[in-house]
């Protein structure tokens, strides 16, 4: 029986497992994992395939074969930080990849994630997973911060706006807001285009791209947060749907109309009027420039919005 050649992607790099077959069971699998990873196999968890779909790692007694794994597969190995009463995390409401469908009905919907500095992993996480999970922020972070370590060619300090490695230090604390750099970051290492409907300028910025991914996932930015988009289907038992074929422009179409709907009803914070506090020093600052002129002088990165 040939060796299943499987890509092993974890916070700290990529490697090639070729020491199981299709006949090891997911027992097997988690004790391997477990072995290269050292997290515990209870707190595995694990997405393969593209885009990334969840592993079911409960059924130990299934062979490799049978979860439909197969040679050149990557998995996506991080750990779990918690289950809800009603099973895995990842499998309360989020539709499975292979029941996608372009002409699935219904209609483009936000689902609010909580302001608190980490909003966009939280919301990549919601469409990667379907259920807002807030620890997922600090595997992300460290995500980016190996990702931008080893390529300091691509990421100087000219396009980081400070040094390679303050940056490092930086995105991984959890006061830190993510953005453009950190978008493309999870893009590539998800394997997925991440499409951020912007309602500040009704446009679409669309991560991946160029990368011919074949899904799509939708974020909505109001100037300061980030929030995910879901699709609550109508013909699939009232499920949602996170992810999307790349292809399906009707999709697309949709999310380019809400940005435009969302500008003109003013649904989004204005960076250059309105207020934070810097609760590190209690001064308070007019506008996004302004905050960020005080964190390059200070070394301040604990903001709150004061509201009027």
């Amino acid at each position: 029986m040939a060796a299943l050649n499987l890509k092993l992607k974890t916070k700290d790099g990529q490697i090639v497992i070729s020491t199981l077959t299709s006949l090891n069971t997911i027992a097997e699998l988690k004790a391997l994992l477990s072995s290269v990873t050292k997290i515990p196999t209870t707190d595995l968890h694990a997405l393969y395939g593209y885009p990334p779909t969840p592993l079911d790692l409960t059924s130990n007694e299934k062979t490799l074969d049978d979860c439909g794994l197969k040679s050149g597969d990557t998995l996506i190995v991080e750990k779990r930080e918690g289950t809800s009463a009603d099973g895995d995390l990842f499998y309360e409401s989020r539709r499975h990849i292979d029941d996608l469908q372009s002409d699935a009905t219904g209609i483009l919907m936000k689902r609010v994630v909580p302001a608190d500095n980490s909003c966009l992993f939280t919301s990549v996480g919601f469409v990667l997973g379907g259920k807002v999970d807030t620890a997922a922020a600090s595997f992300m972070r460290e995500i980016i911060a190996k990702s931008v370590a080893e390529d300091p060619e691509s990421y100087s300090e000219a396009i980081l706006g400070k040094p390679n490695s303050e940056y490092c230090d930086w995105i991984q604390k959890p006061d830190s807001w993510g953005g453009a750099i950190e978008l493309a970051v999870l893009s590539k290492f998800y394997g997925i285009e991440i499409a951020v409907v912007d309602t500040v300028n009704a446009i679409i910025n669309r991560f991946g791209e160029d990368q011919n991914y074949d899904h799509r996932a939708f974020l909505i930015f109001d100037g300061i947060h980030y929030d995910p988009l879901y699709m609550e289907t109508l013909d699939h038992n009232s499920t949602i749907q996170t992810i999307f074929p790349r292809n399906d422009d009707r999709i697309l179409q949709e999310a380019e109309q809400l940005a435009i709907e969302a500008k003109s009803s003013r649904q989004y914070t204005d960076v250059n009027k309105f207020t934070l506090l810097c609760r590190d020093c209690d001064v308070k600052l007019s506008g996004s420039k302004a905050a960020t002129t005080h964190a390059n002088e200070t070394g301040h990165t604990n903001f709150s919005e004061i509201t009027r």
